[in-house]
């Protein structure tokens, strides 16, 4: 009987990584957004990240600082921001900001990024768009979306053709249903490559952005700074062996890797929380 590997370090990637981070602006490439980088390093791991409807990267720049802070490079495009975004034309933001952190030179020439390393995630509408975006890249060597939300065309149908290896994170049982209107779960059961499916404790798509007051006030956001601290420190460690190779982090690649406040769903299970099958398998959250 296989023992599930344990999440061990959810709680130190939790908190802000050794490095010092810098801030660019992603508009000198012709692309609004922001660039988040360590202070220096070479051949780094980069990752592409895209907000959720409605949300510009201002909501994200604790995560994307946080990300920065433990070695990575990410370009966040502030494109789509309107009522009706091009779910299509997000992706393509996405990639190419993938083109811009393996093509440019950062800071003083000092930050580089390794063409090898890339990666895209994505909270959201965010989190669709990266599933797209995954679609036939070459460039692209891992996926996380973030409480994925649906996407025209649709994340989950694309997913049957993505051989990448992806992380899909989603709510838990005891979150409600109406903030997380996509189906993460059955995005990850149709994933054809290597996937894991993280379920966080009260974890749910309004609560990761990091909203202001309006927007809570709206009872649009929520701003979890719990399931967030959660939810950034799976990112990392996924990220941390996927692009950075760092094997140390192997458990967050595990597809039935369990920790604090988080449950992994395989097989049937995972198949039941997408809706296409039923067992008599408890939904128990550790």
């Amino acid at each position: 009987m296989r023992v599930s590997a344990k999440l061990k370090q959810l709680s130190e990637l939790s908190k802000r990584g050794p490095h010092r981070v810098m801030e660019g602006d992603l508009g000198y490439t012709g692309l609004p957004g922001k660039v988040y980088a360590p202070a220096e390093g070479r051949d780094l791991p980069g990752v592409a990240f895209g907000h959720d409807w409605r949300r510009e990267i201002g909501a994200y720049e604790e995560t994307l600082r946080h990300l920065a802070s433990w070695g990575f490079v990410v370009a966040a495009p502030n494109t789509e921001t309107d009522l009706t975004p091009d779910h299509r034309g997000f992706a393509a933001d996405l990639e190419t900001s993938m083109q811009i952190l393996a093509g440019v030179r950062i800071g003083n020439g000092n930050i580089t990024v390794s063409p090898k390393k890339l990666g895209v995630a994505g909270h959201g509408m965010g989190g669709g768009a990266a599933v797209l975006a995954a679609v036939d890249n070459p460039k692209a060597k891992a996926v996380a979306a973030l409480y994925p939300a649906n996407v025209a065309p649709s994340a989950v149908e694309a997913a049957r053709h993505i051989v990448l290896p992806a992380m899909v994170v989603g709510p838990g049982e005891d979150s409600d249903s109406l903030f997380n209107p996509g189906n993460p779960a059955k995005l990850a059961y149709n994933w054809a490559g290597e996937v894991v499916y993280r379920a966080v404790k009260k974890g749910e798509q309004k609560g990761f952005s990091e909203d202001g007051l309006g927007w809570r006030l709206t009872g649009l956001g929520s701003s979890d700074k719990k399931t967030q601290a959660t939810t950034r420190a799976l990112l990392t460690g996924y990220l941390l062996h996927q692009l950075a190779e760092e094997k140390k982090y192997a458990a967050f690649s595990d597809p039935e890797a369990a920790g604090k406040n988080v449950q992994s769903l395989v097989g049937d299970n995972l198949a039941k929380a997408a809706g296409l099958a039923r067992n008599n398998t408890a939904f128990s959250l550790f």
